[in-house]
């Protein structure tokens, strides 16, 4: 008994030094970048030590300042910084997570709830390593791991756009995070084993429009924060990017962007595919859920030459079989069987008036369910949320009047939803396996 004590004694004294030294090492990591970012800042000319030499209406100035508004849509700022109803980066969002609930800051240049005693350093050290001025680790839910790729011209250009916008007084909330996630100090673990500071490297092997999609996707666009999986610690899974995943509490499937039996890139054009991150609407289908603000805030203003890189990157990813591929039997054959006669009936009374009982839809205001893979893809999540809340496009300016998908939750019971869901996914070619009623009873009550 005495040598089992000992050797627990020994097992926490060596965790305790293995803590220390690491702690040591981070803290050495901590103030290395931040003596780099002055470095940087001395090498690199910031757009906010210009606006202390030029009046805001210099038209030098000016362009930084578009451009900086520009690279914030493309990073869709507001959509986190802004709560409803609120004033635009007044912080206030409320971003629930497996670790708590996480309230999004103030950004604009009020001085004392906003950033108006930030330096282009501080800024520069947030977005790229992560850290808030007082050597303060931010949570990755800000997706400092995708930023980090931003080049510090691009980096300085947002802080100016921000330093121009009208100040809000509006105080920001505090974190709703049990113990031990609502102590920052283990970040420490978490930088340590899922960080690495670095700007976009261009693969010289790729067109230029291939590398300013990669630095699109990669970096400001953070489009992995949702199209990839998380671990047990809530960091994307480095070797399965773009793979898709579900996103958590929300439990909305962000599908894979390099798989072909989830959204199959591969059959779509650049063109295509351009046009669908800019309106919301195609031919192939339309935008929902998260995504749908994704259009809405950002992907509709980025040019035209921006959306196609992106849409050259996203199409050369090489195609993956994800877990998701893999076809899972959720139902016996024989209810299997059932689900799909009485999803019939319930589809031609609810359904078929918009998108047609051949499932084909009607051009781009109802679009296709059949040979359609965000339906038939493994996770049913997807097609059970929007018959449950319904579908709403991005009014966008290539779609300036969406149509929506009305809800069912109060219309039809679990069963019932399972079954429609079921038949849509079953017919006119579609193959995908039934989905249970104890599966959407999981999936009504969650946030939307």
């Amino acid at each position: 008994m005495r040598r089992k004590i000992f050797h627990g004694i020994v097992v926490l004294a060596v965790l305790g030094l293995a803590f220390l030294g690491w702690a040591i090492w981070m803290s050495g990591i901590l103030h290395r970048s931040a003596a780099e970012s002055k470095q940087v800042a001395r090498s690199v000319p910031s757009a906010a030590a210009v606006a202390t030499r030029k009046a805001w209406a210099e038209p030098q100035f000016a362009s930084v300042i578009a451009r900086g508004e520009y690279l914030a849509r493309a990073g869709d700022c507001v959509a986190c910084h802004t709560m409803r109803g609120g004033k635009p980066y007044a912080g206030g969002l409320a971003t629930p997570t497996p670790f708590g609930l996480l309230y999004s800051p103030n950004i604009t240049p009020d001085k004392q709830y906003g950033i108006g005693n930030w330096t282009e350093d501080d800024f520069w050290r947030a977005m790229h390593d992560g850290i808030a001025p007082g050597n303060k680790l931010l949570y990755p839910v800000f997706p400092f791991t995708h930023f980090t790729k931003v080049s510090r011209p691009d980096v300085d250009a947002i802080f100016a756009y921000l330093r121009s916008l009208p100040p809000a007084a509006q105080p920001n909330h505090p974190n709703e995070m049990p113990f031990p996630y609502n102590q920052r100090s283990s970040l420490v673990f978490w930088r340590a084993l899922f960080f690495r500071a670095g700007e976009f490297k261009p693969n010289p092997g790729k067109s230029p429009e291939w590398n300013r999609g990669a630095y699109l996707v990669e970096g400001l666009g953070h489009c992995g924060m949702c199209h990839s999986s998380f671990n047990a610690l809530g960091a994307t899974d480095k070797n399965a990017q773009l793979a898709g995943g579900l996103i958590p509490i929300q439990r909305w499937y962000a599908p894979a962007l390099n798989s072909g039996a989830e959204v199959g890139l591969g059959n779509w054009t650049d063109e295509e595919l351009a046009q669908f991150l800019k309106t919301g609407v195609s031919v192939r289908g339309a935008t929902y859920g998260p995504m749908s603000d994704v259009v809405f805030h950002s992907l509709q203003y980025l040019s035209d030459a921006d959306l196609q890189a992106i849409a050259t990157y996203l199409r050369a990813q090489p195609v993956l079989v994800s877990p998701s591929d893999v076809q899972k039997i959720e139902v016996s054959p024989q209810l299997a069987v059932e689900l799909a006669q009485q999803g019939r009936q319930i589809y031609i009374n609810h359904c078929a008036e918009c998108h047609q009982l051949d499932g084909r839809g009607v051009g781009e205001q109802y679009p296709p369910l059949a040979d359609n893979p965000s339906i038939a893809m493994q996770p049913g999540t997807n097609a059970i949320r929007m018959v449950l809340l319904g579908g709403f496009q991005p009014g966008t300016k290539g779609n300036p009047r969406p149509y929506s998908m009305p809800p069912f939750a109060q219309l039809l019971n679990d069963h019932d939803v399972a079954a429609v869901v079921t038949y849509i996914r079953q017919a006119w070619g579609n193959n995908a396996p039934a989905v249970s009623p104890a599966v959407v009873t999981r999936f009504r009550h969650v946030p939307e």
